[in-house]
């Protein structure tokens, strides 16, 4: 169901309703995993250790982020900059989807090659979601910046999304909202690459170990796969979207000051070096739990709801013949 199948000629999709489908499976799916976004951002960015042994660390686990969290800035701080991540969420799905569907069409309508091939699942995911990331970028920027603050009146920058849009415009100018683009595009393409691919494919191996009399739901083999799917992406291209966080926050190192030190990095090649200086190797996996678990649950949701709201429409399409 997802991405262009000749093969179920009765079940295709039309383009507004893939793009409808891409963009609830965003909503919903941003609603459900917002804590573990804030938590793994705040991860991200801090530059101690990630330890109970570091006295300077203001976070060293899952659970221990989550109850300070809760107790310093109260429950609504896990949705955090929610409007625009949901902007995010919405306008990523919307033309990701929608993307991955144009772009599986034209290699059909080409005779170039199978269009469930891994291989092309995976370019095809990748191009996608580029064009995703740079149709939402400045949103992605947004949504970082409202999550990284604290909720205290001296380091709370921005009080809402208009003041944080004209605020950022006047005082570092308009490449502000694409600050970290350069390791999003760097990382995307492989992240949704496998995605879409390892989806795919896990499906298959789904269906190949699943006897016929124990498939108890085609809901629940989406979900799993979209997890699974999620989970291995996710963790080959970890780094770079760390990068991605401290590189878009800089400039914004005043509402970092509660959190612990700061750093100022002038490009993903000086970011990658700092943080193996002073953070070692596995600096670079500072916040793989709760982003592994947001990757779960996140490609699992997606990939559920999309698949759920274009069965939706089959349906209706049924019940209206």
């Amino acid at each position: 169901m997802v991405g262009y199948d000749p093969k179920e000629d009765g079940r295709i999709n039309s383009k507004f309703e893939v793009a409808v489908a891409g963009s609830v499976s965003g909503l919903i799916t941003r609603t459900l995993i917002s804590p573990l976004d804030v938590i793994k951002i705040r991860f991200q960015l801090q530059v101690e250790r990630l330890s109970r042994s570091d006295p300077n660390a203001k976070y060293h686990g899952i659970l221990q982020a989550g109850r300070q969290i809760l107790q310093e800035e109260g429950p609504t701080a896990f949705w955090k900059g929610h409007i625009p991540a949901q902007l995010l969420s919405i306008g990523y799905g919307t033309v990701q989807f929608l993307s991955f569907e144009l772009l599986t069409e034209l290699v059909h309508r080409a005779n170039l090659y199978n269009t469930r091939e891994f291989s092309v699942h995976f370019v095809c995911g990748g191009l996608s979601a580029c064009a995703a990331t740079l149709a939402v970028h400045p949103v992605d920027v947004l949504r970082t910046r409202f999550a990284a603050q604290g909720c205290m009146c001296a380091v709370q920058v921005y009080k809402t999304l208009q003041d944080a849009v004209v605020t950022m415009y006047r005082t570092e100018g308009p490449l502000v909202f694409y600050k970290g683009l350069t390791p999003t595009l760097i990382a995307i393409f492989p992240y949704a690459g496998l995605q879409f691919s390892c989806y795919n494919s896990l499906k298959h191996v789904y269906e190949w170990v699943m006897p016929a009399d124990r498939k108890h739901s085609e809901n629940l083999k989406n979900l799993l796969c979209g997890c699974g799917a999620g989970v291995i992406s996710k963790t080959l291209t970890y780094p770079l979207d760390l990068f991605k966080k401290r590189l878009q926050v800089g400039g914004f190192e005043q509402a970092r000051a509660a959190f612990g030190q700061v750093r100022r990095y002038r490009g993903l090649l000086d970011c990658t070096k700092q943080v193996l200086q002073e953070e070692g190797a596995q600096g670079f996996f500072k916040g793989l739990s709760p982003s592994l678990l947001k990757a779960a649950f996140s490609t699992g949701f997606v990939f559920f709801w999309y698949e759920l709201v274009c069965n939706f429409f089959h349906c209706l399409k049924r019940t209206d013949s």
